[in-house]
């Protein structure tokens, strides 16, 4: 991606006579004559003088400023700017459904990229922005309808204008104003220029569309962004240059915490062909060149003295000792003392299970996790002549970013801008975690060369510093009556949460996504209790998709199935019984047994002679519920997953196509997490550097994957990671109740099977 010159566009080429950066799929649609731009990352969009004195005039609520978000061009194509960042979650599509919807413009005539930072986007609840925790849509719903029903408004009042005509008597059409009495009719485009110089109206004096109306919403309608990625013309932070920029690699510690007491050889690497310099980082080495890959060879090249951290240590950055390693830390956490700190006590757990002729006491036990996305992170920093800062980067949340980038630099917030590309994945990776980003090293970079300088991370430091999903292991004791019914549940987590490693932990309260998935269940035992021991980890700590719901629903919906069998309980059945009095529950576990055919536990034997068995697990993460259902066998000593089947219920949706296509995509990761996944360290450093010793699952072990949306009608739900926590226990109920052998832990690669 090139940068526009100054000097190659005539001013008097854009719409207000002020440069806009537009993105490289803009560019393509100039080529067809609908905008002046060129290959740079969109940022923003026109602002006239009227609408520049309406945002002087005073601060509008997070989503209300209507030319903040549209340029609506004289062919009628929509440019918005999306409040939440595309990373193959769909978000661009379904904010163009909402938005269109009540614009009464047809989805497919918008181009839609990220907005810019500014307190316009902050709305997630009209007090930030994020894209994560399955957010978006659903904390954005009604302000983004209410954005197209106030744009709509403003075109029909440029448009009553301009026809001479009441703005009673005016409807609209898909990208068109319509005078039915004198048969006249507008395009949105002719009377664009006018209607978003207009004031904005009052957010409450606009109507939204009846649903039974609606043309978009609900519709699968189809994928915005899929033409460019699939023709390569997508651009992501790791494509994104500017003239005159170098490139910069690192080599990292070994060991998180470590800093640099001498680059032995660092004369020879200054000598290899095509270096410009070699730097001191916090905790990394760093090579500037012309091109990456002589900057890559000669940061694997550097002889580093690594020494352990002094007194003078930042605090924010985790050490990891030499002596680390996860299985004897998975020793640790399962063997913990202590009865926790209370997240959830009903009734009375410890005096029904210490007075219970039947108990049921287990340990389970989940493995750190890489996100493993596809596009390693990278930065590129450009101090301005004015003093400003400019920084492409992947990330999840940019008013964050900026406020750190803020601090960082001593810069005023206003002085730094955050170019927010498209995400190659993320899964929770581009959030602000100490010492595992590298927009820090990016910008003291182009501090000290007086260039540009675009970094990225190889794979190999990626896998080193990503931080991770976190380990825990679960003490779990439950008690059955005389009838095999649960009563009583104890869980207590020996954990670290992902916010609290964030964040810090506190000692007069807990961390939720420690405990999501224990806490929260429906089921109807009368008596449980749900704890943590917090076990500080000397790994980074991340956000993963799904969170703690990804490791939490896979201990309490396995340990359910031993209480069921310790009962003689099937387990589905046993699952309808405690959900008896929860009706949208029951709808949903009853909606994935109907899609599977019918409930059967096994073993059985398949259509092609193969010895199979299926296992049932739920989970209500998000907003959002679900209940699934897996079919394996086993092959040469390896789990195959045949089939999976799962309901969701999100209460109300807006594309059903994308919702199945998060489900095929969160069951993918709940398989590799289940059956392969794990992170696993010795010596202080991780084994895997690359996808050579980190597999994740490939597409010969991929399920065929069955989706049934249940739409309840309630308060709307996430959608990209709640497809994902009952996917683990249900593909490990199904191998237990296969192999007889009773599984608490995760992959299950570590497991022997017999064919």
């Amino acid at each position: 991606m090139t940068e526009t010159g100054r000097n190659l566009i005539p001013e008097d080429e854009f719409p207000t006579g002020s440069p806009v950066n537009i993105s490289r799929r803009h560019f393509l649609l100039t080529s067809a004559g609908a905008a002046a731009g060129a290959f740079v990352l969109g940022f923003g969009v026109p602002v006239g003088p009227a609408r520049a004195q309406q945002a002087a005039a005073g601060a509008m609520p997070p989503g209300t400023r209507v030319p903040a978000f549209l340029e609506i061009r004289p062919d009628s194509t929509i440019r918005f700017m999306s409040p939440f960042v595309e990373g193959g979650q769909g978000v661009f599509t379904a904010m163009a459904q909402i938005v269109g919807e009540e614009l009464d413009a047809d989805p497919k005539t918008f181009v839609v990229e990220n907005a810019p930072t500014g307190s316009d986007y902050l709305v997630v609840h009209g007090k930030m922005r994020i894209t994560g925790g399955s957010m978006s849509v659903r904390t954005s719903y009604e302000t983004m309808r209410r954005l197209g029903a106030l744009a709509r408004n403003m075109i029909l009042q440029a448009a009553a204008k301009r026809l001479d005509a009441p703005i009673t008597e005016l409807t609209t059409e898909p990208g068109r104003v319509i005078h039915a009495a004198s048969g006249r009719s507008l395009a949105y485009g002719d009377v664009a220029t006018e209607a978003l110089d207009l004031p904005v109206p009052a957010p409450d004096s606009v109507a939204l569309r009846d649903p039974s109306k609606f043309r978009w919403i609900g519709k699968p309608v189809e994928r915005l962004d899929v033409y460019d990625k699939s023709t390569g013309k997508a651009v992501y932070a790791i494509d994104c240059k500017v003239d005159g920029m170098l490139h910069a690699a690192v080599q990292h510690a070994p060991r998180l915490g470590l800093t640099i007491g001498k680059i032995r050889n660092e004369d020879q690497l200054k000598a290899m062909p095509g270096i410009h310099s070699v730097h001191s980082l916090p905790g990394a080495v760093a090579v500037v060149a012309e091109r990456w890959w002589n900057a890559k060879r000669a940061a694997e090249a550097a002889q580093v003295d690594w020494r352990e951290p002094g007194a003078d240590a930042n605090p924010a950055f985790r050490y990891m000792p030499a002596d680390f390693s996860t299985a004897a830390f998975n020793d640790r956490l399962a063997n913990e003392p202590g009865p926790g700190k209370d997240a959830e006590n009903v009734g009375n757990a410890t005096d029904v299970l210490a007075g219970a002729k039947t108990v049921v006491s287990a340990t389970y036990k989940s493995q750190y996790l890489h996100h493993a996305q596809l596009e390693p992170p990278s930065t590129l920093a450009r101090f301005n002549p004015d003093g400003s800062l400019e920084v492409w980067m992947p990330n999840q949340a940019p008013e964050q970013f900026q406020a750190d980038i803020a601090k960082l630099t001593g810069l005023d917030p206003s002085k730094v801008t955050v170019h927010s590309p498209i995400l190659g994945g993320f899964f929770g990776r581009h959030f602000l975690y100490p010492s595992a980003n590298p927009y820090p090293q990016a910008i003291q970079l182009a501090k000290e060369v007086g260039r540009p300088v675009k970094l990225i991370w190889s794979r190999e430091e990626e896998f080193l510093r990503d931080p991770m999903r976190p380990m825990a292991a679960v003490r779990f004791r439950g008690a059955v009556d005389a009838s095999g019914m649960p009563i009583a549940l104890e869980a207590i987590s020996a954990c670290e949460g992902p916010t609290e490693g964030v964040f810090g932990h506190k000692e007069d309260s807990l961390d939720p996504t420690a405990l999501e998935g224990l806490t929260g269940k429906s089921y109807a035992i009368p008596n449980y209790r749900i704890a943590q021991i917090y076990v500080k980890n000397p790994a980074m700590l991340a956000y993963w998709r799904s969170v703690g719901n990804s490791m939490n629903d896979f201990f309490y919906e396995t340990f359910l199935d031993e209480l069921a069998d310790k009962g003689g309980q099937d387990p589905y059945e046993l699952r309808i019984k405690l959900l008896q009095k929860n009706e949208r529950l029951s709808t949903l576990l009853k909606a994935v047994g109907d899609l599977s055919g019918g409930w059967k536990r096994g073993p059985f034997t398949g259509d092609d002679g193969s010895r199979r068995a299926r296992g049932v697990a739920m989970a209500s993460p998000f907003g959002s519920h679900t209940a699934a259902i897996a079919e394996v066998s086993i092959r040469n000593g390896q789990v195959v997953v045949h089939d999976v089947w799962e309901a969701i219920d999100p209460g109300s949706i807006v594309n059903p196509a994308i919702i199945e296509a998060q489900i095929n995509s969160a069951s993918a990761l709940g398989m590799s997490q289940v059956l392969m996944e794990e992170a696993v360290y010795k010596n202080g450093e991780p084994i895997a550097r690359n996808y050579d010793l980190y597999p994740i699952l490939p597409p010969d072990r991929m399920a065929r994957v069955h989706v049934r949306i249940v739409e309840s009608g309630a308060e709307m739900g996430g959608i990209g990671e709640p497809g994902l926590p009952a996917i683990p226990p249900a593909v490990a109920n199904a191998v237990s109740t296969l192999t007889g052998k009773r599984i608490r832990s995760m992959p299950l690669s570590n497991y022997t099977f017999e064919s």
